[in-house]
């Protein structure tokens, strides 16, 4: 199998999906318990990308200046600060760290 077939039978399995989707009732999905597991699994999800661009290099688990500027982050969003203010503290943390030397 090709790398374009398996690219192929990949977006006919998403897009089968989608539609496998629209098939469901609205009722069904308004129902508490699936509107429960959908919000979790959706904050799950997201906890998961973010671990993974935050420690992840290929398969080794690296630490570096990503680490603090995500706690700075997250002790922002805490505080309820704004997001553009959230995201420009967490690239200063990490450039400061990275200037000073003492993060890669």
């Amino acid at each position: 199998m090709s790398v374009w077939s398996a690219i192929l039978l990949a977006a006919l399995i998403c897009l089968a999906l989608k539609a496998i989707g629209y098939l469901v009732p609205p009722k069904v999905l308004e129902a508490p318990r699936p509107a429960r597991i959908s919000d979790l699994l959706t904050v799950g999800l997201l906890a998961a990308l973010v671990a993974v661009q935050t420690l992840g290099d290929g398969q080794a688990v690296i630490v570096d200046a990503r680490v603090p500027a995500l706690l700075v982050a997250a002790g922002l969003l805490w505080l309820k600060q704004s997001f553009l203010v959230v995201v420009f503290a967490a690239a200063l943390v990490a450039a400061l760290l990275r200037l000073a030397g003492l993060a890669a």
